[in-house]
């Protein structure tokens, strides 16, 4: 079963005046064919879709994107998007609400946000090639402790604490045959994982995922392998602006071919991330960008193909 995993995406700002004149099928031009012949497609969305709510006022960034886009996301082949970051409450519960509403309507399953804690913190089920999947979102990353989700308030799935987190990938662990965590953690601009995100990764994985997908840093990140599974640390930039910051370009799409049994084998495939679109980057340009993540990835080996090993 193939699966890619694409990062941070939004169709806000600068990315916005680009759709209206190029189309919003614009960003998917080059992983189009990756996407709708693969099993499954997540990406990071990290933006409310909405036409409506109100911006927050105490925050530097602030998205907003048109839910014209989402038709394009699902004809490409995306099949769901993590929720639980620090833009999708930008347009305040409204905009979560018309969000979820839309990427429903749209055929787009989301995790990591919901209109209570339950649904938030629940996982999405697939069944693809005969194995069940269960899908979660978490984040680490709150702008303000009022964005977590409660018994009857929407918001977020957080993990400042992830008792709850553990909890329900334990039960999934009963019904699925192999568990995805998406992950928002870390610090913006940093391609070093630090050990807080270590440590929550293990204790994923210790609860019973089988493979732990991470973003927020805007920048790729290592990889490391735990009990024979695998943590990218961050996806970096996908469907995003251009900021003057360079190694926020850089980014790839994670492909994991994995087992019924959970197991799961891992290789990144190089782009660059231009405004509103990721495009294939230059072999000599991705040879330097692997050997870089490998530099980042203690006890793991990325070859000139992109395909990860430990050792």
């Amino acid at each position: 079963m193939v699966l890619h995993f694409g990062g941070d995406t939004l169709f806000s700002g600068k990315a916005e005046t680009k759709l209206e004149n190029a189309g919003y099928d614009y960003p998917f031009q080059y992983v189009n064919s990756l996407f709708t012949q693969d099993d499954l497609t997540v990406l990071n969305l990290e933006t409310p879709v909405t036409y409506g709510g109100k911006g927050a006022s105490d925050k530097q960034y602030v998205f907003k994107s048109s839910p014209k886009a989402l038709e394009a996301m699902a004809e490409a082949g995306v099949d769901a998007v993590n929720l639980a970051n620090n833009h999708t409450l930008d347009q305040g519960e409204e905009g979560l609400l018309d969000t979820l509403d839309h990427l429903k309507n749209a055929g787009i399953a989301s995790v990591g946000a919901g209109v209570n804690a339950d649904q938030a913190y629940a996982p999405q089920y697939f069944e693809r090639k005969g194995i069940k999947i269960a899908l979660f979102g978490f984040s680490r990353v709150l702008p303000k402790a009022d964005w977590a989700a409660g018994a009857s308030k929407p918001g977020i799935a957080g993990v400042y604490d992830p008792t709850r987190a553990y909890a329900a990938i334990k039960a999934a662990r009963q019904k699925a045959d192999l568990i995805l965590v998406i992950t928002h953690w870390g610090k913006e601009r940093v391609q070093q994982f630090d050990d807080t995100q270590t440590a929550l990764a293990h204790g994923l994985i210790d609860a019973g995922a089988d493979l732990v997908i991470g973003g927020h840093p805007h920048v790729l990140q290592g990889l490391e392998q735990y009990k024979g599974k695998w943590i990218a640390y961050s996806t970096g930039n996908f469907i995003f602006t251009r900021s003057t910051n360079e190694k926020t370009w850089e980014t790839a799409v994670f492909e994991a071919r994995c087992s019924k049994s959970g197991s799961c084998g891992m290789k990144l495939i190089p782009y660059t991330a231009e405004l509103a679109q990721p495009v294939p980057m230059q072999a000599e340009d991705a040879a330097k960008l692997l050997q870089e993540i490998q530099s980042l990835s203690p006890g793991v080996t990325v070859d000139k193909a992109g395909n990860v090993s430990a050792g």
